[in-house]
């Protein structure tokens, strides 16, 4: 039997009869585009994450520009963003017309390094904007504090954090605003595209609210320049199932984190930390390998499929490559790109299909034990 990396179908089996039930209700509105489905869900959201305000967003990446735009972030500014993330948290700053300014990520876990903040503050820096990656908080009581300091809104990129707690809080509720996606894949994933906004600021969340609906105030009256970026009723059906289930998904994540940590201790390959109060929902559980191709190709073999999370740095991408970075600037996320491998995790993964993962990277390592031997 394969394992899959992820498994949606599994997934579905088990809220099939509430997904279709809320996709029928929506389908009756015909309340198809932001509507009472997007509504309900916006005000179950705010109250899971208890925060104020949460505004639906058609994807994470939307959310995040229209949240740099509702802040007053445009042309010649910086937004301070890790070097060890997936594009978007670049792409949104670089869509304001602002200019994204890297800072290296800690090698235990790949977020954002607060002890290198301070350093990357210029007079143009206008928001910062930590990534809790992979599903674990960033330092935020360190990062906050610099940016208060400095006098700058905190944007948290929770697009992979959804349920994640930071010292007893979610992620999410922490700064200026958060940004969550809600991409199929992802522990609250709907069923194509979708975004939202966390914050406890009401006139900010009044903005982005225009902002997603072409600048209206009300039918035809448009206070500025918008953009089409509204959820669709469909989307906030599936997300309010879901939010339901997704506590205890997390739990299941976090018991096959467990599982794995246990299992694979002595397997020849780095294993995620959790750092200092941090309660991360594992979005993803990736492990680190000097011979990650070979781990893959080994896997492969095995029928155990694995992804890349992220095998190249967004300083070192060709988009990016006007900003003049090279191999070097910031060696931490080019480690991690070189090693990181994301094994299978999803809430339905089974006991046997867990085993058979460990199994494989275990049998991967016995395997390099004489070269490993040589280090």
């Amino acid at each position: 039997m394969g394992v899959p990396f992820v498994d949606l179908r599994s997934q579905y089996r088990t809220i099939q009869d509430e997904v279709q039930a809320a996709i029928q209700e929506v389908i009756e509105n015909t309340a198809f585009v932001l509507g009472p489905a997007v509504e309900r869900f916006e005000r179950d959201f705010a109250e899971y994450l208890g925060v104020e305000e949460v505004v639906g967003i058609n994807n994470g990446t939307a959310a995040i520009q229209l949240t740099l735009l509702a802040l007053g972030v445009g042309p010649e500014d910086e937004v301070i963003v890790p070097a060890h993330t997936f594009i978007a948290s670049a792409e949104a700053v670089s869509h304001v017309g602002a200019r994204p300014v890297f800072v290296d990520v800690r090698r235990d876990t790949g977020n954002l390094d607060p002890a290198l903040l301070a350093t990357a503050i210029t007079n143009r820096t206008r928001a910062i904007l930590p990534v809790h990656l992979y599903g674990q908080p960033a330092d935020m009581d360190t990062i906050l504090g610099i940016a208060a300091e400095a006098g700058l809104p905190v944007i948290e990129d929770a697009c992979q954090a959804h349920g994640a707690r930071y010292r007893g809080r979610r992620a999410g509720s922490l700064g200026r605003a958060a940004c969550f996606s809600f991409y199929p894949g992802k522990n609250l994933g709907a069923y194509g595209e979708g975004g939202a906004v966390a914050t406890n600021d009401p006139e900010l969340a009044a903005r982005i609210r225009r902002l997603r609906d072409h600048g209206q105030t009300e039918r035809y009256r448009h206070a500025e320049v918008g953009y089409n970026a509204r959820l669709e009723g469909i989307q906030g059906a599936v997300l309010g199932v879901k939010l339901r289930h997704l506590d205890a998904w997390n739990q299941a994540r976090r018991a096959h984190a467990a599982a794995y940590g246990e299992h694979l201790a002595d397997a020849g390959v780095r294993l995620p930390v959790e750092a200092d109060g941090c309660q991360s929902v594992f979005h993803l559980y990736v492990v680190r390998s000097e011979q990650r191709d070979a781990l893959r190709a080994h896997l492969n073999e095995l029928g155990v499929q694995t992804g890349l999370h992220y095998p190249i740095p967004v300083h070192l991408q060709d988009a990016y490559s006007a900003l003049g970075h090279g191999e070097g600037d910031f060696p931490e996320a080019e480690g991690w790109a070189r090693e990181c491998v994301s094994l299978p995790m999803y809430a339905e993964l089974s006991p046997a299909l867990l085993d058979q993962v460990i199994q494989g990277v275990k049998s991967f390592g016995l395997a390099q034990v004489p070269q490993l031997n040589k280090h």
